[in-house]
Protein backbone atom coordinates (compact mmCIF):
# COMPACT_ATOMS: atom_id res chain seq x y z
CA UNK A 1 0.00 0.00 0.00
CA UNK A 2 1.48 3.18 -0.76
CA UNK A 3 0.43 6.65 0.55
CA UNK A 4 1.67 9.10 2.75
CA UNK A 5 2.88 7.91 6.35
CA UNK A 6 1.15 9.84 9.23
CA UNK A 7 3.07 10.30 12.99
CA UNK A 8 0.17 10.30 15.30
CA UNK A 9 0.44 11.74 18.80
CA UNK A 10 -0.72 8.69 20.75
CA UNK A 11 -1.15 10.99 23.96
CA UNK A 12 -2.88 13.81 21.71
CA UNK A 13 -6.92 14.25 23.50
CA UNK A 14 -8.94 14.27 26.71
CA UNK A 15 -9.29 10.32 26.17
CA UNK A 16 -5.72 9.36 24.66
CA UNK A 17 -4.87 6.97 23.94
CA UNK A 18 -7.58 4.69 23.92
CA UNK A 19 -9.68 7.45 21.52
CA UNK A 20 -6.29 8.26 19.31
CA UNK A 21 -6.31 4.37 18.65
CA UNK A 22 -9.65 3.93 17.72
CA UNK A 23 -9.45 6.22 15.35
CA UNK A 24 -6.70 5.58 13.96
CA UNK A 25 -7.42 2.23 13.81
CA UNK A 26 -10.28 2.82 11.67
CA UNK A 27 -8.05 5.56 8.81
CA UNK A 28 -5.66 2.42 8.67
CA UNK A 29 -8.64 0.15 7.81
CA UNK A 30 -9.93 2.77 5.17
CA UNK A 31 -6.32 2.72 3.95
CA UNK A 32 -4.23 5.25 6.05
CA UNK A 33 -0.45 4.44 7.10
CA UNK A 34 -0.24 5.26 10.58
CA UNK A 35 2.91 5.47 13.35
CA UNK A 36 1.25 5.77 16.64
CA UNK A 37 3.72 7.98 18.75
CA UNK A 38 3.45 7.26 23.01
CA UNK A 39 4.34 4.99 25.50
CA UNK A 40 4.85 1.37 23.86
CA UNK A 41 3.19 -0.29 26.36
CA UNK A 42 0.05 1.48 26.91
CA UNK A 43 -0.34 1.93 23.14
CA UNK A 44 0.47 -1.78 22.61
CA UNK A 45 -2.31 -2.86 25.11
CA UNK A 46 -4.82 0.05 23.41
CA UNK A 47 -4.32 -1.70 20.09
CA UNK A 48 -5.05 -5.18 21.11
CA UNK A 49 -8.31 -3.60 22.77
CA UNK A 50 -9.38 -2.36 19.12
CA UNK A 51 -8.59 -5.24 17.82
CA UNK A 52 -6.41 -3.38 15.47
CA UNK A 53 -3.01 -5.92 16.77
CA UNK A 54 -3.05 -7.32 13.04
CA UNK A 55 -2.85 -4.19 11.12
CA UNK A 56 0.60 -4.01 8.86
CA UNK A 57 0.08 -0.19 8.38
CA UNK A 58 -0.54 0.49 11.71
CA UNK A 59 2.92 0.78 14.02
CA UNK A 60 4.13 2.02 17.08
CA UNK A 61 7.21 5.01 17.98
CA UNK A 62 8.19 4.85 21.64
CA UNK A 63 7.77 8.37 22.95
CA UNK A 64 7.72 7.56 27.26
CA UNK A 65 5.36 11.04 28.01
CA UNK A 66 2.67 13.61 26.84
CA UNK A 67 1.92 17.44 27.16
CA UNK A 68 -1.00 17.59 29.41
CA UNK A 69 -3.01 20.53 28.31
CA UNK A 70 -3.01 22.53 31.78
CA UNK A 71 1.19 22.48 31.12
CA UNK A 72 2.82 25.19 30.36
CA UNK A 73 4.05 24.02 26.42
CA UNK A 74 7.38 25.93 26.24
CA UNK A 75 8.17 24.72 30.18
CA UNK A 76 6.99 21.07 29.62
CA UNK A 77 8.72 20.53 26.24
CA UNK A 78 11.80 21.85 27.72
CA UNK A 79 11.29 18.97 29.89
CA UNK A 80 10.51 16.42 28.20
CA UNK A 81 12.72 16.12 25.28
CA UNK A 82 10.75 12.98 24.33
CA UNK A 83 7.45 13.91 24.40
CA UNK A 84 5.25 12.80 21.95
CA UNK A 85 4.70 15.49 19.98
CA UNK A 86 8.22 15.83 19.27
CA UNK A 87 9.08 12.18 18.36
CA UNK A 88 6.03 12.74 15.97
CA UNK A 89 7.66 16.08 14.62
CA UNK A 90 10.70 14.59 14.37
CA UNK A 91 9.62 11.24 12.45
CA UNK A 92 8.82 13.89 9.95
CA UNK A 93 12.32 15.63 9.75
CA UNK A 94 13.89 12.59 9.57
CA UNK A 95 11.59 11.20 6.46
CA UNK A 96 10.40 8.75 8.48
CA UNK A 97 6.80 9.95 8.20
CA UNK A 98 5.27 12.96 6.16
CA UNK A 99 3.12 14.92 8.22
CA UNK A 100 1.76 14.80 11.93
CA UNK A 101 -1.50 14.92 13.23
CA UNK A 102 -2.37 15.83 17.07
CA UNK A 103 -5.58 16.04 19.13
CA UNK A 104 -3.45 17.04 21.92
CA UNK A 105 -2.57 20.79 23.55
CA UNK A 106 -2.17 23.14 20.50
CA UNK A 107 0.45 25.79 22.14
CA UNK A 108 3.06 22.60 22.57
CA UNK A 109 2.30 21.01 18.96
CA UNK A 110 2.69 24.55 17.46
CA UNK A 111 6.01 24.78 19.27
CA UNK A 112 7.28 21.59 18.77
CA UNK A 113 6.40 22.26 14.65
CA UNK A 114 7.66 25.24 14.68
CA UNK A 115 11.20 23.71 16.38
CA UNK A 116 11.61 20.76 13.85
CA UNK A 117 10.22 22.54 10.47
CA UNK A 118 10.29 26.11 11.06
CA UNK A 119 8.67 28.65 8.56
CA UNK A 120 7.51 28.51 5.08
CA UNK A 121 10.77 31.01 3.82
CA UNK A 122 8.70 34.52 3.72
CA UNK A 123 6.01 33.86 6.05
CA UNK A 124 5.87 35.57 9.57
CA UNK A 125 3.37 34.02 11.18
CA UNK A 126 1.25 30.32 10.45
CA UNK A 127 -2.00 30.30 10.82
CA UNK A 128 -4.43 27.57 12.16
CA UNK A 129 -6.87 26.76 8.62
CA UNK A 130 -10.03 25.48 9.86
CA UNK A 131 -12.69 24.29 7.27
CA UNK A 132 -15.64 25.38 7.74
CA UNK A 133 -19.49 23.88 6.67
CA UNK A 134 -21.11 27.11 4.79
CA UNK A 135 -24.84 26.99 3.28
CA UNK A 136 -24.12 25.54 0.20
CA UNK A 137 -20.34 24.43 0.40
CA UNK A 138 -17.18 25.52 2.50
CA UNK A 139 -14.99 28.26 3.33
CA UNK A 140 -11.59 27.90 4.96
CA UNK A 141 -11.43 30.28 7.64
CA UNK A 142 -8.22 31.60 8.98
CA UNK A 143 -6.89 32.56 11.78
CA UNK A 144 -8.32 30.39 14.18
CA UNK A 145 -6.46 30.98 17.01
CA UNK A 146 -2.89 30.04 16.25
CA UNK A 147 -1.98 34.23 16.87
CA UNK A 148 -4.03 36.66 19.47
CA UNK A 149 -2.13 39.53 17.82
CA UNK A 150 -1.52 40.07 14.20
CA UNK A 151 -0.24 42.64 11.66
CA UNK A 152 -1.83 43.96 8.62
CA UNK A 153 0.67 42.01 6.97
CA UNK A 154 -0.19 38.89 8.61
CA UNK A 155 -3.36 38.91 7.52
CA UNK A 156 -2.40 39.50 3.96
CA UNK A 157 -0.14 36.38 4.49
CA UNK A 158 -3.22 34.32 5.62
CA UNK A 159 -4.91 35.18 2.37
CA UNK A 160 -2.61 34.17 0.15
CA UNK A 161 -1.97 30.32 2.54
CA UNK A 162 -5.70 30.04 2.66
CA UNK A 163 -6.17 30.43 -1.14
CA UNK A 164 -3.26 28.09 -1.75
CA UNK A 165 -5.11 25.84 1.05
CA UNK A 166 -8.92 26.33 -0.94
CA UNK A 167 -7.40 25.13 -4.51
CA UNK A 168 -5.23 21.88 -2.59
CA UNK A 169 -8.54 20.63 -0.32
CA UNK A 170 -11.42 22.35 -2.24
CA UNK A 171 -10.50 22.22 -5.81
CA UNK A 172 -11.41 25.84 -6.21
CA UNK A 173 -9.21 27.25 -8.96
CA UNK A 174 -9.69 30.89 -8.05
CA UNK A 175 -10.62 31.19 -4.80
CA UNK A 176 -12.67 34.05 -3.85
CA UNK A 177 -10.63 35.43 -0.44
CA UNK A 178 -13.00 37.89 1.90
CA UNK A 179 -12.19 39.72 4.91
CA UNK A 180 -13.96 39.25 8.03
CA UNK A 181 -15.31 42.33 9.03
CA UNK A 182 -18.84 44.46 10.80
CA UNK A 183 -19.55 45.16 7.23
CA UNK A 184 -18.92 45.25 3.28
CA UNK A 185 -17.61 48.65 3.44
CA UNK A 186 -14.21 48.98 2.92
CA UNK A 187 -14.05 51.37 5.53
CA UNK A 188 -15.83 49.54 7.92
CA UNK A 189 -13.86 47.91 10.73
CA UNK A 190 -11.32 48.82 13.49
CA UNK A 191 -7.40 49.48 11.98
CA UNK A 192 -6.87 46.65 11.84
CA UNK A 193 -9.04 45.50 9.43
CA UNK A 194 -8.86 48.71 7.33
CA UNK A 195 -5.01 48.21 7.29
CA UNK A 196 -5.54 44.32 6.24
CA UNK A 197 -8.20 45.66 3.58
CA UNK A 198 -5.51 47.23 1.76
CA UNK A 199 -2.60 44.80 2.19
CA UNK A 200 -5.37 42.14 0.85
CA UNK A 201 -6.09 44.54 -2.16
CA UNK A 202 -2.56 44.64 -3.09
CA UNK A 203 -1.77 40.63 -3.19
CA UNK A 204 -2.53 38.66 -6.19
CA UNK A 205 -5.20 36.62 -5.15
CA UNK A 206 -9.12 36.89 -5.95
CA UNK A 207 -9.82 39.23 -3.46
CA UNK A 208 -13.68 40.17 -2.56
CA UNK A 209 -13.52 42.53 -0.27
CA UNK A 210 -15.13 42.77 3.26
CA UNK A 211 -17.90 39.86 4.31
CA UNK A 212 -20.26 41.41 7.03
CA UNK A 213 -19.50 38.39 10.04
CA UNK A 214 -23.43 38.44 9.45
CA UNK A 215 -22.78 36.92 5.93
CA UNK A 216 -19.50 34.62 6.72
CA UNK A 217 -21.49 31.21 6.41
CA UNK A 218 -23.74 32.47 3.41
CA UNK A 219 -20.80 30.98 0.65
CA UNK A 220 -19.47 34.55 -0.72
CA UNK A 221 -16.27 33.77 0.28
CA UNK A 222 -14.15 30.11 -0.35
CA UNK A 223 -11.79 31.93 2.02
CA UNK A 224 -12.34 34.64 4.96
CA UNK A 225 -8.89 36.03 6.84
CA UNK A 226 -8.93 37.62 10.02
CA UNK A 227 -7.00 37.70 13.18
CA UNK A 228 -6.67 34.57 15.34
CA UNK A 229 -8.55 36.32 18.07
CA UNK A 230 -11.36 37.17 16.41
CA UNK A 231 -11.16 33.51 14.76
CA UNK A 232 -11.42 31.59 17.49
CA UNK A 233 -14.73 33.25 18.80
CA UNK A 234 -16.38 32.78 15.70
CA UNK A 235 -15.55 29.34 15.16
CA UNK A 236 -16.56 28.80 19.12
CA UNK A 237 -19.70 30.69 18.75
CA UNK A 238 -20.38 28.82 15.53
CA UNK A 239 -19.98 25.33 17.46
CA UNK A 240 -22.13 26.52 20.39
CA UNK A 241 -25.32 27.24 18.20
CA UNK A 242 -24.94 23.93 16.43
CA UNK A 243 -24.71 22.21 19.88
CA UNK A 244 -27.57 24.12 21.19
CA UNK A 245 -30.01 23.36 18.36
CA UNK A 246 -28.81 19.74 18.20
CA UNK A 247 -29.80 19.56 22.09
CA UNK A 248 -32.94 21.46 21.92
CA UNK A 249 -34.52 18.83 18.96
CA UNK A 250 -35.04 15.44 19.93
CA UNK A 251 -33.33 12.63 18.18
CA UNK A 252 -36.47 11.65 16.49
CA UNK A 253 -36.32 15.39 15.14
CA UNK A 254 -32.81 15.38 13.64
CA UNK A 255 -33.74 11.95 11.91
CA UNK A 256 -36.41 13.70 9.97
CA UNK A 257 -34.91 17.08 9.66
CA UNK A 258 -32.49 20.00 10.89
CA UNK A 259 -33.78 23.30 12.17
CA UNK A 260 -35.85 25.23 9.51
CA UNK A 261 -36.55 21.83 7.24
CA UNK A 262 -32.59 21.45 6.51
CA UNK A 263 -32.20 17.81 5.27
CA UNK A 264 -30.52 15.12 7.64
CA UNK A 265 -27.53 14.66 5.51
CA UNK A 266 -27.03 18.90 5.61
CA UNK A 267 -27.19 18.79 8.78
CA UNK A 268 -24.69 16.09 9.76
CA UNK A 269 -22.06 18.35 8.00
CA UNK A 270 -22.00 20.80 10.48
CA UNK A 271 -20.71 18.48 12.92
CA UNK A 272 -17.09 19.18 13.97
CA UNK A 273 -15.94 15.89 13.80
CA UNK A 274 -16.69 15.99 10.50
CA UNK A 275 -13.63 18.13 9.68
CA UNK A 276 -11.28 16.13 12.36
CA UNK A 277 -8.68 18.94 12.20
CA UNK A 278 -7.41 21.76 10.75
CA UNK A 279 -3.21 22.48 9.43
CA UNK A 280 -1.33 24.74 10.70
CA UNK A 281 -0.40 26.13 7.14
CA UNK A 282 2.98 28.26 7.03
CA UNK A 283 4.94 25.80 8.44
CA UNK A 284 7.90 24.20 6.68
CA UNK A 285 6.13 20.69 7.51
CA UNK A 286 2.90 19.75 7.97
CA UNK A 287 0.65 19.75 11.33
CA UNK A 288 -2.94 19.18 11.67
CA UNK A 289 -4.08 20.28 15.03
CA UNK A 290 -7.37 18.42 16.56
CA UNK A 291 -10.20 19.16 19.45
CA UNK A 292 -8.99 17.63 22.65
CA UNK A 293 -12.50 16.78 22.95
CA UNK A 294 -11.67 14.51 19.96
CA UNK A 295 -14.56 11.14 19.22
CA UNK A 296 -12.95 8.40 17.68
CA UNK A 297 -14.05 9.44 14.14
CA UNK A 298 -12.86 13.01 14.18
CA UNK A 299 -9.50 10.87 15.06
CA UNK A 300 -10.28 9.32 11.82
CA UNK A 301 -11.47 12.42 9.57
CA UNK A 302 -8.12 13.95 10.86
CA UNK A 303 -6.10 11.49 10.03
CA UNK A 304 -7.45 10.91 6.78
CA UNK A 305 -7.19 15.06 6.24
CA UNK A 306 -3.78 15.05 7.36
CA UNK A 307 -3.16 12.57 4.26
CA UNK A 308 -5.15 14.79 1.71
CA UNK A 309 -3.21 17.54 2.17
CA UNK A 310 -0.07 15.56 1.98
CA UNK A 311 -0.89 13.81 -0.76
CA UNK A 312 -1.52 16.96 -2.55
CA UNK A 313 1.75 19.04 -1.34
CA UNK A 314 -0.37 21.67 0.81
CA UNK A 315 3.57 22.69 2.02
CA UNK A 316 5.28 22.81 -1.50
CA UNK A 317 2.28 24.79 -2.66
CA UNK A 318 2.18 27.24 0.43
CA UNK A 319 6.00 28.05 -0.68
CA UNK A 320 5.37 28.46 -4.18
CA UNK A 321 2.54 30.58 -3.44
CA UNK A 322 4.20 32.79 -1.16
CA UNK A 323 7.29 33.06 -3.25
CA UNK A 324 5.41 33.90 -5.68
CA UNK A 325 2.59 36.78 -4.31
CA UNK A 326 4.98 38.26 -2.09
CA UNK A 327 8.42 38.39 -3.39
Amino acid sequence: MTGPVIAVDGLGGDDAPRIVVDGAAAAVRSGSRVVLVGPVDALRAAVAAAGASDLANLTIEDAPEGVAMDESPLAALRRKPRASIRVACALVTSGAASAVYSAGHTGASLLAALGAFGVVPGVERPALAVVVPTRDGCVVLLDAGANVDSRPSHLAQFGVMGATMARVLLQVPSPRVGLLSIGEEAGKGNALTKDAHAALARMDINFVGNIDAAQWLNGLADVLVCDGFTGNIALKVGEAVVEMLAASLSADAIGRSGPAGLPAEAWSRFNHAKAGGAPLIGLDGLLVVGHGRASAEAITNGIQLTARLAQGGLVAQVAESVGRVLK
